[in-house]
């Protein structure tokens, strides 16, 4: 019924309660605020590296029992310690440059940065693993996604440094809490600072409660005076230029592109926001450049949106809401990681667009089609032919070229009661290395994934969200 409605801002990051596919069927814009809370969620996280280090909440509690115990609170110093920022996002860069003024060596784990524009301001990239085993303390900056659900569990607290404190005032369900508990309790672990929870507000019984090494806040980093004001200010700012007509910085859906447009390269937007989303889980160290390749007629004309939406695929797994078709290039230049476009008329297909990701060492190729008006097609991942619809979740698996092994795919997921709806396979030459590219109806668990990748006739196996 909002048949003059033109524009729709949204005070703050997420817009889950906006039917975003509605809205921009209709032309309306949908806008954000996702940066005016920035500072604080930055501040509250450096507050609780400083309270974790000198248990001020526990020095409190006591002195309000009437207690005078000093020896019990002895604290540490933040100086010279390693921060490991898992994410450098916005307010992961803001923790970083303020950790950097405390005195603490800060490492990084990003693989959207590149290496030379954060080295100058004194962070280093790091594996993922490099950071488990040598931070001092870790901060979580990340968006939840089936990457990141759980991506720090048993194993990998285990892995990290004895003694080493985490934070996470970014998103519930990063850790998995039973995991942290443990590690905790058991004293591995020194300390933890939590401002979000997989459940909100905390049931009753929370069993972190009864540890004397964990502060606890009510998801509070970004509720301050001024983050309110920032972000009130933002989106008024956002929404008065978006009826004016003027250039949106914050829009989170696709800006109303000319009908012809939208009718010849819809289909392809599609595809290449989904082959940037399938290169993003596939890529295991920095990205360095994008070489993307429109081969086919169809591609004569500006083809900078289906670009952009390659562009927002390639981030969206690691930022989620907060990359869209506006900012996406600017966040892709912001990390140093060039995109270069290349034509030509002759292919195998009709039409068909072959994305090269590379990194420090190696490179990642990814060339897709469209059939008919919509039936997309994944025609070759790396030097391997496949026919594969990319959608849902997709189990893209390495192995030895031997009688069994899709037998072998086939019932460990049967046994897990997770269904197979598309299966392809490829290689290069009988006996040697093959690939197969599994569409599934549900995402496999972590154990899941372990327990293929033990099965000697496998090299790899990684597990990919399109939806």
């Amino acid at each position: 019924r909002g048949h003059k409605l033109r524009v729709i801002g949204r005070a703050g990051v997420g817009v889950d309660n906006i039917d975003m596919a509605a809205a921009t069927e209709y032309g309306i814009l949908v806008v954000n605020a996702p940066t005016g809370n920035t500072v604080s969620a930055a501040e509250h996280t450096i507050t609780m590296i400083l309270a974790l280090s000198r248990k001020i909440a526990q020095a409190d509690a006591s002195m309000r029992r009437d207690e005078w115990n000093r020896q019990r609170f002895m604290g540490v110093e933040v100086r010279n310690k390693t921060l490991a920022v898992i994410g450098l996002g916005r307010v992961g860069s803001e923790v970083a440059r303020k950790a950097l003024g405390l005195g603490m060596r800060v490492i990084a784990v990003d693989p959207y940065i590149a290496e030379e524009s954060v080295t100058k301001q004194g962070i280093r990239l790091v594996s993922f693993e490099e950071a488990l085993v040598t931070a001092d303390y870790l901060t979580l900056h990340l968006t939840l996604n089936s990457e990141t659900y759980h991506m720090l569990a048993e194993n990998e607290f285990a892995r990290m440094k004895p003694g080493a404190r985490l934070i996470n005032c970014a998103r519930g369900g990063l850790c998995h809490e039973e995991a942290l508990f443990d590690a905790l309790k058991s004293g591995h672990l020194a300390g933890a600072a939590l401002d979000v929870f997989e459940e909100e507000p905390l049931p009753k019984g929370y069993p972190f409660l009864e540890l004397d090494n964990v502060i606890l806040t009510p998801h509070v980093g970004a509720t301050t005076e001024e983050a309110q004001i920032n972000i009130a200010v933002e989106i008024a700012e956002q929404v008065q230029n978006a009826l004016h007509g003027r250039p949106v910085a914050t829009s989170v859906n696709l800006p109303p592109i000319d009908q012809h447009t939208l009718d010849v390269f819809g289909p392809y937007m599609r595809l290449a926001e989904r082959i940037g989303k399938l290169q993003a889980q596939l890529v295991d160290q920095q990205m360095v450049k994008i070489d993307v390749h429109y081969a086919g007629e169809l591609f004569d004309d500006d083809v900078t949106p289906i670009t952009v939406a390659l562009q927002k695929g390639l981030l969206t797994p690691a930022l989620g809401d907060s990359v869209n078709y506006v900012n996406a290039p600017f966040l892709l230049r912001q990390r140093g990681i060039e995109v270069a476009e290349t034509k030509s008329l002759g292919h195998h297909f009709m039409n068909a667009i072959r994305v090269t990701v590379h990194q420090e060492t190696n490179h990642r190729t990814v060339e897709a089609t469209v059939f008919g008006r919509d039936d997309a097609r994944i025609m070759r991942i790396d030097d391997y032919h496949v026919n594969a619809a990319p959608r849902g979740y997709m189990l893209i698996v390495y192995n030895q070229d031997q009688p069994g092994a899709i037998g072998l795919i086939g019932s460990i997921l049967g046994k897990n009661g997770i269904n197979i709806a598309d299966m392809s396979v490829g290689r290069v030459a009988a006996r040697q290395r093959a690939i197969m590219v599994i569409n599934l109806d549900s995402p496999v668990p972590r154990g899941v994934l372990q327990q293929i990748l033990e099965q000697e006739m496998i090299e790899s196996v990684q597990l990919a969200e399109l939806n």
